[in-house]
C-alpha cells in the first residue's frame, strides 16, 4: 500500500461522522421549506397554541368547566365574566371549550401515536420479507377497507361502550390498517431501489439495511400520513361524541359541546353549537395544511424553493 493512500486512511472520517453532519443538514433544509410554506407555519404555530392552552386549563380557564349557574343559562356571547356566553346549564362555554382541547386533541393524536409502531411491524413485514404471512397479513386488511373509516370506529366504539378510554381504543384498531398500507406501499417501493442493493453489496445485515436505510424513508410518507389523520380524527371523534358512544357528558369534549348546544338551537341560541363546532373545524383544517407543509419540506426537489 502506497503512503498516500494509508495516509487517506488513517485522515478520512468513519462513516457515521459523515451522516451525522448530512443528516442535520437534511433536517435544516426540511425546516426552511417549511418555514417558506406560510399555511403551513401558522397551523403549526396555530396546533402549538391549542396544545399550550389546553395543557394549561387548570390555570387559565376562568370557570370550573363542570359547574354552572341554572339562573344564567344561555347567556349571551359578551356577557360580563363570559365573553362566550354561558351553555344550556349555566356553564362557562370559554371554560369548556379550553377544557374541551384535552379530550379532542388527546383522542386524535395519541391513538395515531400508538398506531405507528404497529403500522411499521405489519408493513415492513409485508412490505421487504413478503411471503405467505405477509400476503396474508395484506389480505386481511384488504377486508378491513370494505367498510368505511367512520362506520367503523362507530362500530368498535359501539361495541366497546362510551367513554375516552374505549373511543380511543376504537380510533386505533381503525388507524392500524390504513397506516399500514401506507407503510407497505412504500417499503415495496424503496427495497427495489438501488440503494438497498447497495447496502446489501457492501455487507449491511439485514437489520442494519431495516434501520439504516429503509426505515427513514419508508417513516417519511407515514409522518405526513399521520399528521393528516390527526386533523381526520379530532372531526371522527367529535362524532362519536356527538353520536353518544364517545366521551360521555358533562365531559368538556368539543363533541358533547356540539351535541348539547344541538338542544338549545331552537331557542335561539346557535352559538352554543357553533363555537365548539368551528374549533373542530379551525384545528382540524390546521393538522391538514401541517400534513401537506411537512410533505413538501420532505420533498427534496422543493427544499432548494
Amino acid at each position: 500500500m502506497t503512503s498516500a493512500a494509508l495516509e487517506n486512511e488513517t485522515t478520512a472520517p468513519p462513516a457515521g461522522r459523515v451522516a451525522a453532519p448530512r443528516r442535520r443538514s437534511r433536517l435544516r433544509m426540511a425546516l426552511r421549506a417549511m418555514a417558506r410554506n406560510k399555511l403551513a407555519a401558522v397551523a403549526a404555530v396555530l396546533i402549538l397554541a391549542v396544545m399550550a392552552v389546553s395543557a394549561l386549563a387548570p390555570l387559565i380557564a376562568p370557570f370550573d368547566p363542570l359547574v354552572g349557574d341554572t339562573g344564567r343559562r344561555l347567556a349571551p356571547i359578551g356577557t360580563p365574566g363570559h365573553p362566550l356566553g354561558l351553555d344550556g346549564q349555566g356553564r362557562d362555554v370559554l371554560s369548556r371549550l379550553i377544557w374541551g382541547g384535552r379530550y379532542s386533541l388527546t383522542v386524535a393524536i395519541v391513538p395515531v401515536l400508538c398506531a405507528v409502531p404497529v403500522a411499521l411491524l405489519i408493513g415492513i413485514g409485508a412490505g421487504y420479507f413478503g411471503g405467505r404471512v405477509g400476503d396474508a397479513a395484506m389480505r386481511a386488511l384488504d377486508v378491513v377497507f370494505a367498510f368505511p373509516l367512520v362506520l367503523l370506529a362507530i362500530a368498535i366504539a359501539a361495541v366497546l361502550g362510551p367513554g375516552l378510554r374505549n373511543v380511543m381504543l376504537a380510533i386505533w384498531v381503525t388507524l392500524i390498517p390504513y397506516m399500514a398500507r401506507v407503510v407497505y406501499t412504500s417499503t415495496v417501493q424503496e427495497a427495489q431501489k438501488e440503494y438497498i442493493e447497495a447496502a446489501r453489496a457492501a455487507g449491511a445485515t439485514q437489520s442494519q439495511v431495516l434501520r439504516g436505510q429503509l426505515l427513514p424513508n419508508v417513516l417519511s410518507p407515514l409522518v405526513v400520513y399521520g399528521t393528516t389523520l390527526c386533523g381526520v380524527m379530532i372531526t371522527t371523534a367529535a362524532g362519536l361524541s356527538f353520536l353518544g358512544v364517545g366521551v360521555t357528558p358533562p365531559a368538556p369534549d368539543w363533541g358533547v359541546m356540539t351535541s348539547d348546544g344541538r338542544e338549545v338551537l331552537l331557542e335561539g341560541h346557535p352559538s352554543v353549537a357553533t363555537i365548539p363546532g368551528l374549533a373542530i373545524l379551525v384545528v382540524s383544517v390546521a393538522f391538514n395544511l401541517l400534513g401537506d407543509g411537512i410533505r413538501d419540506a420532505l420533498d427534496p426537489r422543493k427544499q432548494t424553493g
